[in-house]
């Protein structure tokens, strides 16, 4: 097979109408564009991206930077240094964290950050851990535990 070989099939393509070329043309006039109005004009209709007046697609998505997280999820954070103070071999949950005036609103499920040192030896009970937070927490001869 070649380039020359491959074609459209047969009947699949029309010659272009020629319009405005008289009465006797099938055409002629108006061109099929009826009488008056925006489309029977010369030129392009509409711009692209128009949509009759209402506001555009383009100019209702947000421009800058990214688009907001949808349903983005809410956690009261707490770091590991501020755990340090904490006796060896206790409990940390929320509640336990608020009770001791660690923290001092509950803005959600809480999460363990990792920033500070901790070296004594914990059960954290949390909804979420960072990578460094959890490695640190367990060097020390802590555990991790995911909970709701």
């Amino acid at each position: 097979m070649r380039l020359e070989d491959a074609t459209p099939k047969a009947g699949s393509k029309h010659r272009r109408r020629r319009v405005g070329r008289g009465i006797s043309a099938g055409q002629g006039a108006s061109c099929g564009f009826g009488m008056r109005g925006q489309k029977s004009r010369s030129g392009r209709g509409t711009r692209p991206g128009f949509e009759g007046g209402q506001l555009p697609l383009y100019r209702r998505i947000p421009k800058l930077k990214h688009f907001p997280i949808v349903n983005q999820k809410q956690y009261t954070l707490v770091n590991v240094g501020d755990l340090a103070d904490l006796d060896s071999a206790s409990e940390v949950t929320l509640a336990s964290l608020i009770e001791s005036g660690i923290i001092t609103t509950d803005d959600g499920p809480l999460k363990v950050l990792g920033d500070g040192e901790v070296n004594v030896a914990l059960n954290v009970k949390a909804a979420a851990f960072t990578k460094g937070s959890r490695t640190k927490i367990e060097a020390a001869g802590g555990t991790c535990e995911l909970v709701d």
